[in-house]
């Protein structure tokens, strides 16, 4: 299969590392024309730097902070118009749920869902006018495996996956697609950060301390391990790409078999 996403036009949220970055990759790679986003200008900077390295095309990036309404209208005069939207900005972050006050629950679901929300609202209007294009939320395995450690963090994911669903019965019959993308465990950055402090801490390998988290954590894995977020990033480009014109509403796992269900 040869995906081939020359000439679309492709926004990727909260894209200077991990997952979002990978994506921006793989869309470039397909040919896309990307923007990223980032909270700064000196990390936007950086990783368009680093994708032009890397993958070539043409990207560009802007700083806003989508978690406002003044972040997300800014990103949208920059560039109003997009034929693939991908909402991955997101914040996690254990904590007790007893200890989790109503601002950072308002943080949470401003940056992981109302981000989503504008931005969709206002890029869907033109793909609908034009009949194509593709809209794609960051979710969770999660949203579906509520962890007791972060209550706050999986009510968002829940939340994307339900707008994801909704939004595809919107759009029904034009063309657009809208999906739910569902990670679980992934090496990003802060996570290999993470685990190599424990590994030198323990006196293990990386390889051993990553099968103990995942063994501890998410003992349900089939595979055993954290995804790469290059693996997370193929699921998003393959729903981006017209090969996955009847793929819509749906919540495409990335997760390793870590939900115990089929469905």
């Amino acid at each position: 299969m040869k995906i081939d996403l020359t000439g679309q036009r492709a926004i990727i949220t909260g894209s200077t590392a991990g997952i979002g970055y990978a994506i921006a990759k793989g869309l470039l790679t397909a040919g896309a024309e990307v923007t990223i986003t980032g909270r700064t200008q000196d990390r936007v900077d950086s990783a368009v730097e680093a994708l032009q390295r890397d993958a070539g095309g043409t990207v560009s990036g802007i700083a806003a902070d989508l978690g406002t309404r003044a972040g997300c209208d800014a990103l949208i005069t920059a560039r109003p118009d997009a034929d693939i939207l991908i909402n991955n900005v997101g914040i996690f972050g254990p904590q007790d749920f007893f200890e989790t006050d109503d601002e950072t629950w308002q943080q949470f679901f401003d940056v992981n869902v109302m981000s989503a929300v504008r931005l969709s609202r206002h890029y869907a209007q033109g793909m609908k006018s034009r009949n194509q294009g593709r809209i794609q939320f960051l979710s969770s395995e999660s949203a579906l495996n509520i962890p007791a450690e972060m209550v706050h963090y999986g009510m968002t994911k829940s939340a994307v996956q339900s707008i994801s669903r909704g939004l595809a019965k919107v759009l029904a019959g034009t063309g657009v697609t809208v999906n739910a993308i569902l990670p679980g465990p992934t090496r990003s950055e802060g996570v290999v950060a993470m685990l190599e402090a424990m590994a030198k801490e323990q006196g293990k390998s990386l390889e051993e301390v990553e099968a103990d988290f995942v063994a501890d954590n998410r003992p349900s894995s089939i595979i055993g391990r954290l995804a790469t977020p290059e693996e997370v990033a193929n699921m998003a480009v393959y729903a981006a790409s017209p090969q996955a014109s009847a793929t819509t509403g749906a919540a495409l796992r990335v997760e390793g078999g870590i939900v115990d269900t089929m469905a």
